[in-house]
């Protein structure tokens, strides 16, 4: 071989390429996606394989090298969740409760000026966890969902709205995880809620029902934070003839108004 003739960067180096390196960081950023949708007993390495696409090689390798930096770690035998370098990122029982106090005077604002329920939520990996929410005073309130109840990500309103606020990726985790359970919810399917989800983003506001509670109608919007990052969902739910069109945006203004009074930002 003549001696002008260079090796690759690879061979010459002995280190990976940056298209290795892109890979490999997109192959760490699709397995993290998959463990903080994940439940709290966290997930198996066939479950991740499976969300992933990945080699069950290549994803013991992963969770090696995130479990040494801290962002995983096993939470029991064979299931592997968030590590301590997620704490500072994910809201903690006070921080939530924090959320909550400094939501509950929005929810009052859309729930006296529509009349119905409203609720907040955050995400909790694959799920919704109701933290909030303000009782109405139409004669028929719809109040099956209280503070604490968790539920998939994507059944009720302010679910559906924070699940068409992640990236696709995400959303795929969100239902690989929630996919043995959406059967309860009124018969709802992976495809239902992404066509679901497709409908929020190109509407701007989300709208679900018969699925949490049949009979019931839900709009939701996601809340955003000064900087510009998705912290909760709010949602009102009330009867479908109570819901028309007219209702529903009567609803999201009273919702983006209240938001942008008390300090945040609604998409």
């Amino acid at each position: 071989m003549s001696k002008n003739v260079r090796h690759a960067d690879k061979k010459a180096s002995g280190k990976p390429s940056p298209s290795e390196d892109s890979q490999t960081l997109s192959r760490g950023l699709a397995l993290m996606d998959a463990i903080l949708a994940g439940p709290q007993e966290g997930m198996r390495v066939v479950a991740l394989c499976r969300l992933t696409g990945l080699e069950r090689a290549t994803v013991h390798r992963l969770l090696s090298a995130l479990q040494a930096a801290r962002y995983v770690s096993v939470v029991s035998r064979f299931h592997y969740g968030p590590g301590e370098r997620w704490k500072g990122l994910m809201p903690s029982t006070r921080q939530r409760a924090d959320l909550a106090e400094r939501l509950s005077p929005v929810l009052a604002s859309v729930s006296e000026g529509c009349g119905d329920a409203a609720f907040a939520i955050v995400r909790d990996g694959g799920l919704s966890h109701c933290i909030a929410r303000h009782v109405g005073s139409y004669p028929i309130q719809i109040l099956v969902i209280q503070i604490g109840t968790r539920q998939p990500l994507g059944v009720g309103g302010a679910g559906l709205a924070l699940l068409a606020a992640l990236d696709d990726r995400e959303v795929e985790a969100v239902l690989e995880v929630n996919a043995s359970n959406l059967a309860l919810y009124g018969g709802l399917t992976e495809s239902r809620l992404r066509a679901l989800v497709a409908a929020t983003r190109e509407r701007g506001w989300s709208v679900v029902g018969n699925h949490a509670t049949r009979g019931v109608l839900a709009v939701g919007l996601p809340v955003l934070d000064r900087a510009g990052d998705v912290v909760a969902g709010i949602s009102v739910a009330s009867t479908e003839a109570r819901m028309t069109r007219e209702h529903q945006r009567k609803i999201v203004r009273l919702i983006r108004v209240a938001l942008r009074s008390h300090g945040f930002v609604a998409d």
